[in-house]
């Protein structure tokens, strides 16, 4: 059998059928019944016309549904395409018309974001509707192609599936710095072998209850669904709001009684900030795994001493590099608030590069850019040539054509202990809450904005170590006044919550430097003062007295 995504699922309904796969708000489904619902699913997007390489759109919310749809994709040989559904309908429609969507799967709950993107009419052609539930009656130009009530009609046997495990399983978008996303294609194989070094590693088993906490756009979650099927265990699915509320997602990991949980750390920080951690809590809890920014020193300190029969890893990789190419296990508290915590040192099959400008491997203790090779690499940018060639090299030390390595744009040192410390970003780039940021995306978006002349945003340190805040400085075009409110509601419409600046600075005018260029080491000094930490109504209004040439550092 070959080794696609979905025989793990096919693999387990076999073996124990009853046993639960997904619990759901405390709904359980089994093995053999997301087995059987994926296959009837599968068949009804081919019977749509889906054949292979196609790609599906799954408009709906993290649920034991939407992995189903995830599976039944996979199975008609397609590509599926997770949305972010909170994102602005303007976004969705440049992600749909990307990838040139065959089928969108839908649910009441999405219906109205649906209508609002078919109604900008930007797509050249309107993918038709798969309803996973009763749906809703949209106005033309759309096209029920079937709801749930029609799956029944299909069978539920095995699919036979004829992809390869070269070929992609999905496409994930992330920020792009032209203010288009960028679609990563990830293969059938790119997945497994991390899996199946993350399996045996651990040592993961059909006694393990694995958290799922990340939406299904987000590449953490490929691990929890994937890693949970490939031993047969469960996958908790966490409740979003429950990021609002850490007592409750305390009392989630107690109740579900994990044996793994993953994320990024902005997830759990607000339990050691509120004090929710007992000593030797969460008894069944085997591991504690991060990945997508920096766990900062305090907040695993308090971990850590509470929970001593917790083992804590540190994961690290970029969406193109398939979920995570290095580990650290952190195996003592951290000496102090400040200590450092390495990435550590390649998974197997992967390879971590420190390299300066002329792709020269640095000596220790230097800084360099970090590269990385192996097996989780993804094939590129989904049709975006350029792009794929300028961020994917050539090896310069095996010379090989199929070899490549990927450029992460994170400056990184190796340690005297043998071990890589990421030391952050060379670029634009920056992590919030572990949603990647392109700068130059937000950008685009303010300079697309009605009533924005010019604008520049940078990012400044936050009161956590590790923590970024996304700054705006701005020019407004016709009322020096533009109600700030109104501006952030403006952008809302085309930017998701994380992306949407938190300071702000109204200018008369853009400071520039000797080039010509946006002074933006002038920008970021102003809102690192401490005046800016807590400014009246969020915002600052400098007027054109403190933009005298004396203040412009070139």
């Amino acid at each position: 059998m070959k080794q696609l995504l979905q025989n793990w699922l096919v693999t387990q309904s076999q073996l124990r059928p009853d046993a639960v796969a997904i619990v759901d708000r405390g709904i359980s489904s089994t093995y053999g019944a997301v087995e059987r619902a994926s296959n009837r699913l599968a068949r009804a997007l081919k019977h749509a016309g889906c054949v292979r390489g196609d790609r599906i759109a799954l408009m709906v919310p993290k649920s034991a549904r939407a992995i189903t749809a995830m599976f039944a994709a996979l199975k008609a040989d397609c590509l599926y395409v997770p949305i972010d559904t909170r994102s602005p309908a303007a976004r969705i429609e440049r992600i749909l018309e990307a990838c040139e969507c065959r089928i969108i799967l839908a649910e009441r709950s999405t219906a109205q974001l649906v209508e609002e993107i078919v109604k900008g009419r930007r797509l050249p052609a309107i993918p038709r509707l798969g309803w996973l539930d009763g749906g809703a009656e949209l106005p033309s130009p759309v096209h029920t192609a079937f709801r749930a009530s029609d799956l029944e009609s299909f069978e539920d046997t095995t699919v036979e599936s004829q992809n390869d495990p070269a070929d992609g399983a999905h496409i994930l978008f992330t920020s792009g710095s032209t203010g288009a996303p960028k679609g990563v294609v990830i293969t059938h194989s790119n997945v497994t072998h991390f899996v199946e070094w993350a399996v045996s590693h651990f040592g993961l088993g059909s006694d393990d209850r694995i958290s799922g906490h990340p939406p299904l756009h987000f590449d953490l979650s490929t691990f929890d669904i994937y890693g949970t099927l490939a031993v047969g265990a469960q996958i908790h699915l966490v409740p979003p709001e429950l990021n609002l509320l850490p007592a409750q997602l305390a009392e989630f990991i107690r109740d579900a009684q994990l044996t793994q949980w993953f994320s990024a750390p902005s997830a759990v920080l607000p339990l050691a900030k509120n004090d929710l951690v007992r000593s030797n809590d969460f008894p069944k809890l085997r591991r504690l795994l991060w990945c997508g920014e920096k766990f900062p020193a305090p907040a695993l300190i308090y971990w850590m001493r509470r929970l001593p029969h917790v083992d804590f890893v540190n994961l690290y990789g970029p969406t193109e590099a398939t979920i995570a190419s290095s580990f650290h296990h952190v195996t003592a508290i951290p000496s102090d608030d400040t200590a450092e915590i390495p990435i550590g040192t390649p998974c197997a099959g992967e390879s971590l590069y420190i390299l300066d400008k002329y792709l020269r491997q640095t000596a220790p203790g230097e800084t360099g850019d970090l590269y990385i090779g192996g097996v989780g690499l993804s094939p590129g940018y989904w049709k975006d040539p350029a792009k794929t060639n300028e961020c994917f090299l050539k090896n310069p030390f095996t010379g090989e054509e199929d070899d490549r390595i990927y450029m992460t744009g994170d400056l990184a040192r190796l340690g005297s202990d043998g071990l890589v410390y990421l030391l952050g970003r060379a670029d634009s780039q920056i992590k919030v809450r572990g949603h990647r940021i392109e700068l130059g995306d937000i950008e685009a978006a303010l300079h697309a904005t009605p009533g924005i002349q010019d604008a520049a945003v940078v990012a400044v340190d936050g009161a956590e170590e590790g923590e970024k805040v996304i700054c705006c400085a701005y020019v407004a075009a016709d009322t020096p006044d533009l109600p700030l409110l109104v501006l952030k509601k403006k952008l809302a419409k085309a930017l998701p919550r994380h992306m949407i600046p938190t300071r702000w600075l109204a200018l008369d005018t853009m400071p520039r430097n000797a080039n010509g260029k946006v002074d933006r080491a002038w920008l970021k000094t102003r809102f690192a003062q401490r005046t800016l930490r807590t400014p009246p109504k969020n915002v600052l209004t400098v007027r054109q007295s403190l933009l005298q040439k004396s203040e412009i550092r070139p």
